[in-house]
C-alpha cells in the first residue's frame, strides 16, 4: 500500500519537476549577464590529463598526498594487489598471463612506434585544421570582398543619380533652346510675310499715286490752251527779267 502511494506521489511530482526545469535552466542559460570570472565556462582540453604507469590519473596521487605522503599512493596498490591475490579474489590464470603479455607488447608497441604516429597524426590533424582555417578566412574575405563591392555599387548609384540629374538638366536646356530656335524661326517668318504684305501695300500705293499724277499732269496739259501756255511763258520771261535787274 504504501510504495502504491509512494509511486502515485511520484507520478504526480514529476510532471512538475519536468516543467519547472527547463524553465529554471532556460532562464540562466538566456541570462543576459554571466559571472565569467568566478563561474568561467568550462574548456574541453586539447590535451589529455597527466597519468603514471599508463593509466593512473595524476589526481589520485595529489588526492593521497596530503594524507599519506609520497609513497602512500603505491602502498595503497600494492596493499590492494596483495589483498585481491592473497584471498584468490584476482586469480592468476592462463589469461592474465596472456594479457601481461599483450600489454607488454602494446607498450612496447606505444614506445616505439607511439611517437612517430603521433607525429603524423598531429601534421595530419594540423593540415585538416588549416585547411579549415583558410576556408573561415577566406569565406570572411570573401564576405569582405562581397561588402566592400556592395558599398562602392552603393557609392556608383548614388554617382548615377547625380548623373541622371545632370542629362534631365541637360536635356531641358536642349528643349528650351529648340524651343527658342522654333520661335525665332516663327519670328522671321512672320516677319517675312508682314514685310512682303507691307511691300505689296507700298508699291499698291506708289502705282495709285503715280497713276493720279499722270493723270492730273495730263488733265492739266489739256486744259491748258496755247495762248494762255504764251501768256504764262512771256510772264515768266518778264520775272527773270525783273529779277535779274533787281
Amino acid at each position: 500500500m504504501l510504495s502504491r502511494v509512494a509511486q502515485r506521489t511520484v507520478q504526480e511530482v514529476r510532471p512538475a519537476l519536468v516543467a519547472a526545469r527547463p524553465t529554471h535552466t532556460t532562464a540562466v542559460n538566456k541570462a543576459e549577464e554571466r559571472d565569467d570570472i568566478n563561474f568561467p565556462r568550462r574548456v574541453r582540453p586539447v590535451e589529455p590529463g597527466k597519468v603514471r604507469m599508463g593509466f593512473i590519473p595524476e589526481e589520485f596521487f595529489q588526492f593521497l598526498y596530503p594524507k599519506t605522503g609520497v609513497t602512500g599512493p603505491y602502498m595503497f596498490g600494492v596493499g590492494v594487489s596483495t589483498y585481491l591475490l592473497s584471498k584468490e579474489i584476482y586469480v592468476l590464470e592462463h589469461e592474465f598471463y596472456t594479457g601481461l603479455s599483450i600489454a607488454m607488447m602494446l607498450v612496447y608497441g606505444i614506445k616505439k612506434l607511439g611517437p612517430g604516429i603521433g607525429a603524423y597524426l598531429d601534421k595530419e590533424m594540423e593540415e585538416i585544421e588549416g585547411s579549415w582555417t583558410n576556408y573561415r578566412e577566406g569565406s570572411i574575405k570573401s564576405i569582405q570582398d562581397t561588402i566592400a563591392a556592395e558599398k562602392t555599387a552603393q557609392f556608383e548609384a548614388e554617382g548615377q543619380t547625380i548623373l541622371f540629374d545632370a542629362k534631365r538638366e541637360n536635356v531641358a536646356l536642349q528643349l528650351e533652346a529648340a524651343y527658342r530656335a522654333r520661335l525665332a524661326t516663327v519670328h522671321t517668318e512672320v516677319k517675312k510675310r508682314l514685310d512682303y504684305q507691307m511691300e505689296t501695300a507700298n508699291v499698291h500705293a506708289r502705282v495709285e499715286q503715280k497713276h493720279m499724277v499722270d493723270w492730273i499732269v495730263n488733265s492739266v496739259h489739256a486744259s491748258i490752251t496755247p495762248a494762255e501756255e504764251a501768256a504764262a511763258l512771256n510772264k515768266c520771261v518778264a520775272d527773270l527779267k525783273a529779277m535779274a535787274s533787281a
